[in-house]
């Protein structure tokens, strides 16, 4: 028999299920925008320069909490990002320089925000966070596509990036909130802004980047909140690193952890749930994801490092937690030590070579070494830092392409194995090479200007004195590569290859020098690596199955064309 509710049944049913859930304020959708390589003083809400164009970014940060100088893990942009995503320092997640793959088994924020009904969208503006890398994991819609024509580590200027974040918004269904991500690129170098808003001083370039960026924020932000119907919405606006300027005579970034390139701003926007106020507490880009899950109501990321801050956002006094900082640029690079720190909210502890302490409150410009006069707090700090990274390291690299790995194997190869483990003995210091370091990009810079000749002697002049410098050796083969020079590529490259075997672009220049010689079965090698090391880069397989049919091996070629066709189907 069918039961069917009536009159005064019907009412007191319906008003049950109204105090149910009709109370309930809809989902917010979340807007998270990361600007690259972002300094704090760039901005009017730090500065507190009424001069500087930066409209968008200093009313959102007034309306909401604004952070003056929270702190990076890692002054990369691939890293830092994974960071931010996943609520986990590098040492942690693995993923140490830019062009290594994303461990499969690390859940990130997007998943989760998709696994609670939120449609997900990235709109990225870098050659690093492509999505062959695999930081797309978690997104329905992972917008990555570059400037047609543009070679290497290209960019896709801010006007473009928020077209396509637009078009999406107006795509979306309102009845279902979303979660949008959009990079944007352009403060990175070079710096080459639109005249317009080119900027006075010295560095005008570089914050004319910042001003233009803002300009096409506002769009964005606009946008958002129009297609956003009556849901609430909630921003969050931050950056990966920062620049350095030339500060501790570092121009760009990557090379030190100092704060000229960890520091960087962060702020948090929402009407009537974030408090507006400003402060200088040094939060970390690891507590961004389990704030924004904590303002949500969701649970935490698993394995989280990061810390919520949301009932600070509301008032509650803030506190920031001790961050661990880190580059492995020199190490992967050049061959030099690493560099890892302890930043808490006064002092900072670096573990190089030449230890190095400094007192932040006093000494904010990191100009006064004290690791030598205050023993007793550098070694309490190097204690501390010891213990935060105590846990094996996580490894980054390995495929997290299950059919990727098989196909590989099928053809022979078994693989690139572990990283190489940095050695115990004593490395040349990042400091003390800085001089070598410019004396790199200058030659890098010939390289890039077409000079490739005068590129490899300039690269090989290095070789003389530092004879295994990893960045000499590629760049030196590379160039002798495009030169015409395919012998003395291969002579760099190999070794290259062989002091750092999980080099995907060394694997890359290493395999094309041995195209270009005839030596098809030694490039299926190192273009079956290279395929193992990113799995998702279309033209590893492809050259792969060159190389292969070159050497005779119809067969196997054949296998790994087929891979390469499942990566790009719309290729004949």
């Amino acid at each position: 028999m069918k039961l069917v509710l009536g009159g005064r049944w019907a009412l007191l049913a319906s008003l049950a299920l109204c105090l149910a859930g009709c109370g309930k304020p809809p989902a917010p959708n979340v807007l998270v925008v990361t600007i690259d390589t972002l300094r704090p003083d760039a901005l009017g809400f730090v500065n507190r320069n009424p001069a500087t164009a930066t409209p968008v970014l200093d009313a959102l940060a007034q309306e909401g909490t604004a952070f003056t100088g929270a702190v990076s893990p890692v002054p990369l942009t691939l890293p830092a990002h994974l960071s931010l995503f996943s609520a986990r320092i590098p040492h942690a997640h693995g993923v140490h320089d830019n062009g290594q793959t994303v461990p499969a088994d690390l859940p990130l924020l997007a998943e989760t925000l998709r696994s609670r009904g939120y449609a997900t969208g990235a709109f990225v503006s870098g050659f690093p966070l492509q999505s062959l890398f695999g930081l797309d994991r978690g997104f329905d819609r992972y917008d990555d596509q570059m400037p047609a024509g543009q070679q290497g580590w290209v960019e896709r200027r801010a006007e473009d990036t928020v077209a396509a974040a637009a078009a999406w918004f107006d795509a979306k269904d309102r009845a279902k909130p979303w979660f949008g991500w959009v990079h944007f690129y352009d403060p990175h170098d070079p710096y080459e802004p639109p005249r317009e808003f080119w900027q006075p001083g010295p560095r005008g370039a570089y914050d004319g980047e910042v001003a233009y960026v803002d300009y096409w924020l506002g769009r964005l932000v606009a946008k958002a909140r129009s297609a956003g119907g009556d849901r609430p919405l909630l921003i969050v606006v931050t950056a990966d690193h920062a620049e350095a300027l030339g500060e501790h005579a570092e121009r760009t970034h990557g090379f030190f952890v100092y704060d000229s390139t960890l520091k960087i701003p962060l702020v948090f926007h929402w009407a009537g749930e974030v408090k507006p106020q400003r402060s200088d507490a040094p939060v970390r880009l690891i507590d961004v994801a389990p704030t924004i899950l904590d303002l949500l109501g969701l649970p935490a990321l698993p394995g989280a490092e990061g810390k919520s801050i949301a009932a600070g956002l509301r008032g509650a006094p803030i506190r920031a937690e001790p961050a661990v900082v880190e580059t492995w640029l020199p190490w992967v690079y050049y061959g030099w030590s690493p560099l890892v720190a302890w930043r808490d909210a006064t002092a900072k502890y670096i573990a190089a070579p030449a230890a190095e302490l400094y007192d932040l409150a006093a000494d904010p410009g990191e100009a006064h070494n004290l690791a030598e006069q205050d023993v007793v707090r550098a070694d309490r700090l190097a204690l501390s830092l010891a213990a935060a990274t105590a846990a094996p390291a996580g490894v980054a690299g390995v495929s997290d392409d299950a059919e990727a790995v098989q196909r590989l194997r099928s053809l022979g190869y078994i693989g690139v194995g572990a990283p190489p483990a940095v050695p115990t003995g004593q490395l040349a210091d990042p400091k003390d090479r800085i001089g070598q370091r410019e004396q790199l990009r200058a030659a890098d810079s010939l390289a890039r200007a077409g000079r490739q000749a005068e590129a490899a002697a300039a690269f090989e002049a290095v070789l003389v004195d530092d004879p295994d410098n990893r960045f000499a050796l590629l760049r030196a083969g590379t160039a002798a590569l495009q030169a015409g020079q395919a012998d003395k590529a291969v002579a760099h490259l190999s070794r290259s290859v062989q002091l750092e075997p999980r080099r995907a672009e060394a694997r890359y220049a290493y395999a094309d020098a041995l195209m270009r010689l005839g030596r098809y079965d030694e490039a299926a090698e190192h273009w079956a690596a290279l395929a193992e090391l990113q799995p998702r880069r279309p033209e590893a397989w492809f050259n792969l199955a060159a190389a292969l049919e070159r050497a005779g091996h119809a067969q196997r070629a054949e296998e790994a064309m087929t891979h390469y066709r499942r990566l790009k189907p719309e290729r004949p």
